[in-house]
């Protein structure tokens, strides 16, 4: 065993010795045991399918696998946008896959396309919020969830052979954060070769333009980077898919056969199908996975944590989850006690404003009830002089008929 220094910064880690063993105790098994445990526990890949409606999605999944996934076709008198979907338990020799496949039903039919793209972002947004609430869990069980949050999203073109819809264009940018957009023209055998190289130029061109960033299949490793090169080149991809099967040759092979001829689903020269199934399943599909962990979804993350008033770095001072919860726990227990404050004078304020009411309603009434008293008063002297004249009046007619009873008695007794 021989020992190796190597040079740390003291002032940071402690220093770290480094020993080359000489012969084998195991270490060179963990890559087998992880791969064994990888095996066991299966894999997990979500492919979300955006593209009008017939424009082939799902025959290119069906090719894609080599199976028939089951799909029900839509029709164009959708009213919105919605989406489909289904999940799948592949197995190929000890491998299982659990594939789940997400496809849009109805996109590009609706007079008012304004919302189309949205759902298909807020369906990508849900599922991160659904992986950042089970990791935030204080009882977590990552290890047996079930990951839903989309790793690739292939956008399906329609041959027009000319540009981008405005759709695309707007629906491309609006995912470009959320998720790894690998761009294909779907039913590519419509179009000349010659057409399809300027359609794929022109439709580069105004990605670029528009500032639509989509995957590039990765060329750091060297494995890897003469094919990933050449496929980056070859985006966007274009592909074929069919169901059926015809007989070239000796063997059968699926492929469209028209009356001019037969387009092979694989063969290279006909279209970027195997390309793709290449890039995406057999050499990237880890890459996809990845990518969507450490980059869209840290950035989704990130977001909603600084939304919820978490933040690690504060006036350049790093910070541990601990005291970042802690400080918003000061900062909301202050925000608690100034608002209780606020509405402690509030309430204040409004319970002598009300007292300043009453007692305004107060003095109003005693004033009303001061003049109706007045008036009263005066009515009742008005009445009681009335009443005192009208006796004097009774009084004066009594002694008046008095009088006049008199005179006509002593009238009478003269006659």
């Amino acid at each position: 065993m021989k020992d190796v220094s190597r040079p740390t910064d003291s002032l940071q880690t402690p220093s770290i010795r480094t020993f080359e063993l000489k012969e084998e105790c195991g270490i060179n098994n963990l890559p087998n045991q992880i791969m064994a445990k990888a095996i066991s526990d299966g894999f997990v890949f979500n492919i979300l399918c955006v593209g009008e409606t017939a424009c082939g999605k799902s025959s290119l999944l069906d090719s894609l696998f080599n199976t028939r996934l089951d799909s029900t076709p839509s029709t164009h008198e959708n009213t919105r946008v919605y989406l489909r979907k289904n999940t799948y338990d592949l197995f190929e020799r000890e491998i299982r896959l659990k594939l789940t496949v997400v496809e849009t039903a109805g996109f590009g039919d609706q007079i008012n396309k304004d919302d189309s793209f949205k759902i298909i972002g807020d369906f990508i947004d849900e599922q991160f919020q659904i992986y950042l609430d089970e990791e935030l869990k204080i009882k977590r069980n990552l290890s047996n969830y079930h990951d839903t949050r989309i790793h690739v999203c292939l956008y399906f073109i329609n041959p027009t052979g000319h540009s981008l819809k405005a759709l695309d264009l707007v629906t491309m940018k609006h995912l470009d954060n959320k998720v790894n957009i690998i761009p294909i023209i779907a039913k590519s055998d419509t179009i000349s070769k010659n057409e399809l190289q300027r359609f794929k130029q022109n439709i580069l061109n105004e990605l670029n333009l528009a500032g639509v960033k989509i995957y590039r299949f990765p060329t750091d490793d060297e494995t890897l980077a003469e094919d990933n090169l050449k496929a980056n080149n070859l985006l966007p991809l274009a592909v074929v898919g069919s169901n059926e099967t015809v007989k070239v040759g000796n063997q059968y092979v699926r492929a469209r056969q028209y009356p001019w001829g037969i387009v092979q689903v694989e063969n290279e020269n006909h279209c970027d199908f195997k390309k793709l199934r290449e890039s995406l399943i057999e050499k990237n599909m880890l890459d996809l996975i990845e990518t969507t962990h450490s980059k869209h979804y840290e950035i989704f993350r990130r977001n909603r944590l600084t939304e919820l008033g978490l933040n690690d770095n504060i006036d350049g001072k790093q910070l541990s989850i601990s005291d970042t919860i802690d400080m918003k726990r000061n900062e909301l227990r202050q925000e608690f006690e100034k608002r209780e404050q606020q509405l402690k004078e509030a309430f204040i304020q409004k319970v002598k404003d009300k007292e300043i009411e009453l007692k305004d309603a107060e003095k109003q009434i005693n004033e009303q009830l001061t003049n109706i008293k007045k008036q009263y008063k005066d009515q009742k002297d008005r009445c009681d002089e009335k009443w005192r004249i009208l006796e004097q009046e009774i009084n004066l007619f009594e002694q008046r008929k008095r009088a006049n009873v008199g005179t006509i008695k002593k009238g009478t007794k003269k006659k």
